[in-house]
């Protein structure tokens, strides 16, 4: 946690910690609403694993101390596992920290990066267009059918999961062409700017 951050959550309680963790304004050196929007789902996913590290314990309490193993919880965290999972790609690509050859972009001119990071902006679209249209209706499907995983438990993780890869994909597309309209055209506010726009309205 950035020390911003920090400033924001520190003595709120638990609870309000909590929520001021969530709304916390994001690191970044400038902020669009994607970026908040962004950054409010994935601080959000991160209580999902601390809910799979929770259930775990909970099946290695009861396997081990009562004998008495549960039927659900490995599909459980299987399931959670799936979303951090997806979650955290879209993460990833808001705090730009997305697989890059870094001893090359590194080095060279800024036009060369403003160029390879248009490159990359236009491979990831053309990914998640073709991910959308080639994915669509095998996610509608399993989604309007409810396809359930075909255990004991049986959870709908066909369900939830298939259409999640899609929007997850389509939110990667979104936050990569946030992240060039950010760094190179400047869109979004400062904390400066912010600050100026506040003591302005009073």
């Amino acid at each position: 946690m950035d020390e911003k951050t920090l400033e924001q959550v520190s003595g709120r309680g638990p609870l309000g910690g909590i929520w001021a963790f969530i709304v916390a304004r994001p690191d970044n050196e400038r902020v669009t609403g994607v970026d908040r929007v962004m950054t409010v789902i994935s601080r959000l996913s991160m209580f999902l694993v601390l809910l799979g590290v929770a259930i775990t314990f909970y099946e290695v309490f009861m396997r081990y101390i009562f004998a008495s193993p549960t039927l659900w919880v490995n599909e459980m965290t299987l399931w959670l596992g799936a979303m951090i999972y997806l979650l955290a790609g879209a993460y990833t690509m808001q705090r730009r920290a997305h697989i890059r050859i870094t001893a090359v972009y590194d080095i060279v001119s800024k036009r060369t990066r403003f160029l390879f990071d248009h490159v990359a902006l236009f491979v990831i679209i053309v990914y998640a267009v073709m991910m959308f249209v080639g994915g669509y209706d095998v996610a509608w499907e399993a989604f309007i059918t409810w396809e359930r995983f075909g255990t004991v438990f049986d959870p709908p993780i066909p369900a939830t999961i298939k259409p999640l890869v899609l929007i997850v994909t389509l939110l990667v597309g979104v936050m990569a062409l946030n992240n060039l309209l950010v760094d190179w055209f400047g869109f979004g506010k400062s904390e400066t700017e912010r600050s100026a726009g506040t003591e302005s309205d009073r």
